[in-house]
């Protein structure tokens, strides 16, 4: 069981790269004359007939799991709230991938509620989480040396979410593709920088373990 937690860093790694392409890729699949800059990424996925868009979100919340499993297998400092606001954002991405939102122009039905409420669920509880893990990594030794690179993401994280907040009500949607995209980014890296960190630490004492083991031994 210990040797199939290791592969949980590798598997999120797999899975953000993965969705990072695929969403880039979906953004021309779907009818060009879309202005990626006032259009969503979910009304983009619904015009996306081969469902790239769709496969990219489930792929991105599955492999949310798998990092969460592999941080919670480490030891990490994720116990309590940030460890369910994780829980909240991988299960509400794979939600919005099943549930699709209403094309461009038509009436809201309830799935597109649905799609909208756990949309916003998953922009929330990772930032979220991400602020709530800094004080909990720079007092980790084994985290510490991500603890700044998480503060810059967590407050990239709060800067989208306050700007998509603007531009989503008194801003009147203006250029909401754009802000959306760029508050997916900051949340990706903050994937990004638990995952990549998370395989250094996994995969380096993997590795050591045996040649520490054979040195006692001898």
């Amino acid at each position: 069981m210990a040797a199939v937690k290791r592969f949980y860093p590798l598997i999120a790694c797999v899975s953000i790269v993965f969705s990072v392409v695929a969403i880039v890729v979906g953004q021309f699949v779907p009818d060009p004359y879309l202005d990626p800059m006032n259009v969503t990424i979910s009304e983009y996925a619904v015009s996306d007939r081969g469902g790239v868009t769709e496969v990219a979100m489930a792929v991105l919340g599955v492999g949310s799991l798998a990092l969460l499993g592999g941080l919670r297998a480490a030891g990490a400092p994720v116990r309590g709230l940030p460890e369910r606001l994780l829980m909240v954002w991988s299960g509400a991405l794979v939600v919005a991938a099943v549930v699709p939102t209403t094309p461009i122009g038509a009436d809201l039905t309830l799935t597109a509620q649905i799609h909208r409420y756990v949309s916003v669920a998953a922009f929330v509880s990772l930032p979220a989480a991400a602020t709530l893990l800094v004080p909990r990594l720079a007092a980790d030794a084994a985290w510490k040396p991500v603890a700044r690179v998480m503060e810059w993401t967590a407050l990239a994280c709060g800067f989208g979410l306050l700007a998509i907040t603007y531009v989503a009500l008194p801003g009147e949607r203006v250029l909401i593709g754009l802000v959306e995209r760029l508050l997916l980014g900051a949340e990706v890296a903050v994937l990004a920088v638990l995952a990549a960190w998370l395989v250094r630490l996994t995969w380096t004492k993997a590795v050591n373990f045996p040649t520490y083991h054979r040195f006692i031994a001898s």
